[in-house]
């Protein structure tokens, strides 16, 4: 009897586990390039595995490969992640130096966990021909906010010039998102039926009329004030308030690694506008770019914001840059509400999509329903 499809990818993305062990055992690979040039005929011949267990029904969307071939680079780096914290040993006897630190460490955790379980969601999807275009942008925008920081941070922090030939092996994971990205857009949303009826009557709500709406844009206007304040502390405003906030709240920002200080800019300058967007968008009505752009910065902002919490109380942070206990609470409080904010707005711009829906759209589509 066969395995499904499914259970094939995830025994061959298993595999990371015994072939991790053995390349960071075969001393003939301990050499920087020998390490980036096995990194990358792993992957390749890891997308040739694939390719072939599944040719007796191939999937129909080809980026069903690149899920597989990412699925197993989410184990190697959960492998990393338990090596570096002491939980596993022996597999990763020469790994980059940038992975060893507290924000390296706490991506691969996510990588390892949210990103795996992420995959094998969107692949289950595709062998039985669902759309999982909503959860792609989520995806999408974690993946994307983790490579935006991660990459320019290690090439400007403290470990700019410790760069290793196997830094190269991140340059699949920036453009094939890119390429999976455009054609997860392209793929027609999943949202719940609106009339024409319905959605003309949403569209006629002012703002007060629509309390969850009205809240969503008081949380806005709260984070692009946060978003801003926390950009200037990382730029090194001289203000006693921002000198303040810096040493007393949190100091993780002046960190040299570098990723606090990207991470800042990464908010102020993409994030920031887009926050004011959303805030146009809650109020005028037929912002349709909201029900996908939303969960792409939902994903965006919640994997940015794990990482920071995480790489700030990481025990591999210097204790000097590490949160002070007794502003603990305001720092995990106002940390978790920052992530939060963007997952309810994307929830619920896709539970209630009227007040976002063109009615020319709306007509098409049933007129399309009808015919069919």
């Amino acid at each position: 009897m066969q395995f499904p499809k499914l259970s094939r990818v995830h025994c061959i993305s298993l595999l990371a586990i015994p072939v991790s062990y053995v390349i960071n055992n075969i001393s003939v690979l301990s050499g920087p390039v020998s390490i980036a040039v096995t990194g990358f005929t792993v992957l390749l011949a890891l997308a040739a595995v694939t390719y072939k267990v599944v040719q007796e029904s191939p999937p129909q969307d080809p980026l069903f490969y690149v899920f597989a071939v990412f699925s197993f680079s989410s184990l190697i780096d959960l492998i990393i992640s338990l090596e570096e914290d002491g939980y596993l040993s022996g597999f990763m006897r020469e790994g980059e130096p940038y992975l060893r630190t507290a924000y390296g460490i706490i991506i691969c955790y996510w990588d390892g966990t949210v990103h795996y379980g992420l995959y094998f969601m969107m692949l289950s999807a595709i062998v039985q021909r669902k759309n999982y275009k909503n959860i792609g942008l989520y995806w999408l925008g974690s993946l994307m906010m983790s490579m935006v920081v991660f990459l320019p941070a290690n090439m400007i922090g403290k470990f700019g010039s410790q760069l290793r030939p196997a830094f190269l092996l991140n340059i699949p994971y920036l453009y094939l998102p890119i390429w999976a990205g455009v054609k997860i857009f392209t793929k027609p949303q999943s949202l719940p039926h609106c009339s024409v009826e319905k959605v003309m009557e949403e569209q006629k709500k002012w703002l007060h009329q629509r309390p969850l709406d009205l809240a969503l844009v008081t949380y806005l206007l709260l984070a692009v004030s946060f978003t801003l304040f926390r950009g200037l502390v990382a730029l090194d405003c001289p203000t006693d308030s921002c000198f303040n906030y810096l040493y007393q709240y949190e100091p993780y920002l002046k960190d040299p690694v570098g990723y606090p200080k990207m991470q800042m800019l990464v908010y102020l300058f993409y994030v920031l506008p887009f926050f004011c967007l959303c805030i146009y968008g809650l109020i005028e009505p037929g912002c349709t770019w909201m029900l996908d752009w939303t969960l792409v910065f939902a994903g965006a902002v919640t994997q940015a914001q794990f990482s920071h919490i995480g790489s700030s109380l990481h025990h591999k942070t210097p204790y000097t840059y590490r949160i002070p206990e007794d502003t603990w609470w305001f720092f995990m409080l106002s940390n978790l509400l920052y992530a939060l904010g963007p997952n309810l707005l994307a929830y619920r711009c896709l539970l209630n999509p009227a007040f976002f829906m063109a009615p020319k759209e709306v007509v098409e589509d049933q007129n399309d329903k009808k015919h069919k």
